[in-house]
């Protein structure tokens, strides 16, 4: 019980790419790029085990940014010359960068089969792969050549996802997530479609199928939103939701929000990836405060189905510091299970 994983991503080396940046451009090509990710792919899951979690990932090390390291794999998409455009319905900027969607799209091969089959076989520990999801895609692109509808564009997106997903779990992927930050802004179409693709992502999918919703990333624009909202119910709208989907597991933002964890019974039997760590911030968190998220948390969900995790993504924050906040995590994990574990004997003590 609470064995603990990051949502997925870490921090890439300076040597690969400009620390503490989304979408940073990569410092080396060809064969030296590709044995330079293999290095910080080895020396993520090696922070990920030293540090004591259950669960790894690659640390999503091998791609600029979670959205364009998989749209990049596919045809018809250009993450090189860019489009403005509204996204994350204005909440952080009232324009992005965005990728642009220039001729068909198409999975000619897989994406991340190879960043997978590498990562299985660098650890025995249970292995996540991330990919984004369909709405969260839609909502991160400018269609410039299908001119269709944002559920029509995110169930052909779903269709794709689902092709890797399925290759991913027969390649040894334990748990395969689906990033859907926007779960936490289109209410309205989490209701009307975007439940539907994303069970058409999971499809078939044998891992353990994993959805990831948080309240973005611990950037400066993210957190300076953060700092002014006052409506945190969001998740009382998805979580009813995702509780009659066919996801096994929902990763959740608590640390650095003000949601009321009493929402967290309205998953019922979903398994609940807790975020009990700050990503908003370099400083570490002790063990004892992590136990003490956790503890609160287990008012609501029963410790076989409590996930201890980061809020979100680590990758803007330095590696030092997410060392430590690992560190954090798996030890505030084992304060209490194993007062859960004290617990469960002297009951069983009792004649």
């Amino acid at each position: 019980m609470l064995e603990s994983s990051i949502v997925g991503s870490l921090p890439k080396p300076s040597w690969l790419a400009a620390p503490n940046m989304l979408r940073a451009p990569w410092r080396l090509n060809g064969s030296e790029l590709t044995d330079a990710q293999n290095d910080a792919v080895r020396l993520a899951i090696l922070d990920q085990e030293q540090a004591g979690l259950a669960i790894v990932t690659d640390g999503e090390v091998r791609r600029r940014h979670y959205i364009w390291g998989f749209l990049d794999g596919l045809t018809g998409v250009d993450t090189e010359n860019l489009a403005r455009a509204r996204s994350r319905g204005g909440r952080y900027s009232e324009t992005t960068e965005v990728a642009r969607i220039v001729g068909p799209v198409e999975r000619r091969r897989p994406v991340l089969l190879e960043a997978c089959q590498f990562a299985r076989a660098t650890t025995t520990r249970r292995l996540k792969v991330t990919m984004p999801g369909p709405m969260t895609i839609v909502d991160s692109v400018a269609d410039e050549y299908y001119g269709t509808d944002r559920k029509t564009l995110a169930m052909k997106f779903a269709a794709i996802l689902n092709a890797e997903a399925r290759d991913l779990s027969a390649a040894g992927a334990d748990v395969v997530q689906f990033d859907e930050p926007c779960f936490n802004i289109y209410l309205d179409e989490v209701e009307s479609w975007g439940i539907e693709a994303l069970e058409a992502c999971m499809d078939g999918v044998s891992a353990t199928r994993a959805v990831h919703i948080c309240y973005g990333y611990g950037t400066p624009t993210v957190l300076a939103w953060k700092t002014k909202n006052t409506d945190w119910g969001h998740y009382g709208v998805t979580f009813p939701l995702l509780a009659r989907s066919t996801v096994n597991q929902v990763s959740i933002e608590c640390a650095a929000s003000g949601v009321d964890l009493a929402v967290l019974r309205e998953l019922e039997d979903k398994d609940v990836m807790f975020g009990a760590i700050d990503v908003g911030t370099e400083e570490v968190e002790s063990a004892d405060v992590v136990a003490g998220r956790l503890r609160r948390a287990l008012q609501h969900v029963p410790p076989e189905r409590l996930f201890p995790c980061t809020d979100c993504g680590l990758v803007p924050r330095s590696r030092e510091a997410s060392r430590g906040k690992m560190r954090a995590l798996a030890d505030g994990a084992a304060i209490v299970r194993a007062e859960l574990t004290s617990t469960t004997q002297r009951e069983l003590a009792v004649p």
